[in-house]
């Protein structure tokens, strides 16, 4: 008897090969609106169900031109990546599979294979070997698992066990951070019970890294227990905090080091781009995305954290009817989840797919992308290049022509050529705020993006640029 779960899945690899062809040539950008998607799918629920392959097909044809190809080479706005081949077949086997990974008694495949894959991670980007680990829904949960590792150690080394005691009467825990931090650390830290009166932002130079002496000068102000979060691979530039010369200054004050590596840590695999993160490896926990330069569908997070046993403390839970075991990697002791998908199969899966010469080919091949991208638009009449890319980021800018343009122009017509790039639907780049201007930002972390996408993408460029018009008027 054929399994009734079969013709679904087989209407949705006609769906998902007709997708996957589109990815090459196809626009980028969504083309519908969302009161186009909101009429199409929100038909009436009746009260009985739909036969499992008309279901599929319908929300594949209601889902049409709403879907970024943002899995394509020429998607460079966020830092999303695509979906290597074996990473996305494995998933689509994690969800037949339908393991709930968080006890090895519930899926021991899947419990080993997440601890093989966290093992082969320390292992690539040369982190401390007996580091614990754990793989989050994304770097925002990853943040949430380091950083509660960090408050359990700091508020212990204080006398206060906040797993037992809360935080109600524990000394205050003081959070440093680099000026140019991601939200995501602050809401990990909102979650914490750390509010913004708790963060301290550090003086940074030009390109978003802290300087030494405002480290220093700050931990000399006060003594209390503190954690410190630096950046591997600022959003905007790319660029890496001084991790030699900055961490040892706080192990000195016995100050914890957490580093934000959503996608620069990953860069630790390349031989080329690893002494850019000299000395991150000297830090106390690391958080990273899975879904952005290792290429595995969303979602995925993971959180390294040195010491094990405060990783632990800070995560793990017990219940009657729950069956731990000692001899084995039970993720629910490591991460915030009681129900969680299996992610570990689709890493494991990309790291077997490109092993270590793999992995670091693509991230030199996403770095010299973004150098080309940055350096091709540079060349473009009226670009100037704000960032160049230090690792896969870079920042440009559209100016204004007219001769008494101010900066509010430039801003205008940088968020115009933006757009009209967009609407072209041959590239996808998001605008951002960097020093109090707007900018174009240049993100490259997917496998698919090479030599022909750059090309094809500047000619795009080019083009808007000059459907852009000569120039805007502020507030017209």
């Amino acid at each position: 008897m054929t399994d009734p779960t079969l013709p679904a899945l087989r209407r949705a690899l006609h769906h998902a090969e007709r997708y996957l062809a589109g990815l090459p040539d196809g626009p980028v950008a969504a083309s519908v609106s969302g009161e186009q998607l909101r009429s199409r799918l929100a038909v009436a629920l009746g009260d009985e169900g739909v036969d499992p392959q008309r279901v599929i097909d319908d929300l594949a044809a209601a889902a049409e031109g709403g879907l970024l190809r943002s899995g394509g080479g020429r998607f460079f706005a966020w830092v999303i990546g695509g979906a290597l081949p074996s990473a996305a077949a494995a998933d689509w086997l994690a969800s037949v599979w339908d393991q709930n990974a968080a006890l090895h008694a519930c899926s021991p495949a899947a419990c080993v294979a997440e601890e093989v894959a966290g093992d082969w991670l320390k292992d690539v980007l040369d982190l401390p070997r007996q580091s614990s680990f754990a793989f989050t829904s994304g770097c925002q949960m990853a943040h949430f698992v380091g950083l509660a590792a960090a408050r359990h150690a700091v508020l212990r080394a204080a006398g206060w066990d906040v797993e037992d005691q809360g935080l109600c009467g524990a000394p205050p825990v003081r959070i440093l951070v680099n000026a140019h931090r991601h939200a995501s650390v602050d809401r990990a830290l909102r979650y914490l019970g750390i509010g913004r009166r708790g963060i301290e932002p550090l003086e940074t130079d030009a390109l978003g890294r802290v300087r030494q002496r405002a480290l220093s000068a700050a931990l000399e102000q006060r003594r209390t227990p503190t954690v410190l979060v630096l950046g591997a691979g600022e959003i905007n530039t790319g660029s890496c905090d001084d991790f030699a010369g900055l961490i040892p200054i706080a192990r000195d004050h016995g100050a914890w080091v957490h580093v934000d590596g959503a996608f620069g840590l990953v860069a630790r695999a390349s031989r080329s781009a690893r002494p850019l993160l000299r000395g991150v490896e000297l830090a106390d926990s690391w958080a990273t995305d899975g879904h952005k330069w290792l290429n595995v569908p969303f979602d995925c997070g993971v959180a390294i954290v040195r010491d094990a046993a405060a990783h632990r403390a800070a995560m793990s839970i017990r219940a009657d009817y729950i069956a731990p075991t000692d001899s084995a990697h039970d993720p629910i002791d490591w991460t915030p989840e009681w129900s969680r998908r299996a992610r570990g199969f689709a890493v494991y899966a990309a790291l077997r797919e490109l092993g270590r010469l793999g992995l670091e080919r693509m991230v030199d091949r996403a770095c010299r992308a973004a150098r080309a991208l940055v350096d091709g638009l540079g060349a473009l009449p009226g670009v100037s290049v704000i960032a160049a890319p230090t690792l896969n980021q870079g920042l440009v800018r559209f100016l204004d022509p007219s001769p008494d343009a101010r900066e509010a122009d430039h801003d205008a017509r940088t968020d115009r050529v933006i757009a009209a790039i967009n609407a072209t639907g041959e590239a996808f780049f998001s605008g951002t705020t960097w020093h109090g201007r707007r900018a174009m930002r240049v993100s490259v972390v997917n496998w698919r993006t090479g030599d022909h996408e750059v090309a094809r993408t500047l000619a795009a460029c080019e083009r808007a640029l000059r459907s852009a018009g000569p120039h805007t008027t502020a507030g017209a």
